[in-house]
């Protein structure tokens, strides 16, 4: 499997799931996971707390990427 496969079959199993982890919606927006901690300190995404991990919506991801200026 070359890597541009991965990247696909990467790409298509986030595109499939609603709710994400902070690894997960790192991965779906490209970014660092350190990355993302910022954002979501920066109050660019909103993520949602249980039992004390972060998840995030797609379509708030989805929202995010949609509403950048650049």
């Amino acid at each position: 499997m070359d890597i541009a496969t991965d990247r696909e079959l990467i790409g298509e199993e986030l595109q499939r799931l609603t709710w994400m982890n902070s690894t997960e919606a790192a991965k779906y927006l490209r970014k660092s996971r350190n990355a993302l901690l910022i954002m979501v300190n920066r109050g660019y995404v909103r993520p949602r707390k249980f039992r004390g991990r972060l998840y995030f919506l797609r379509i708030d991801l989805d929202r995010l990427l949609e509403s950048s200026p650049y």
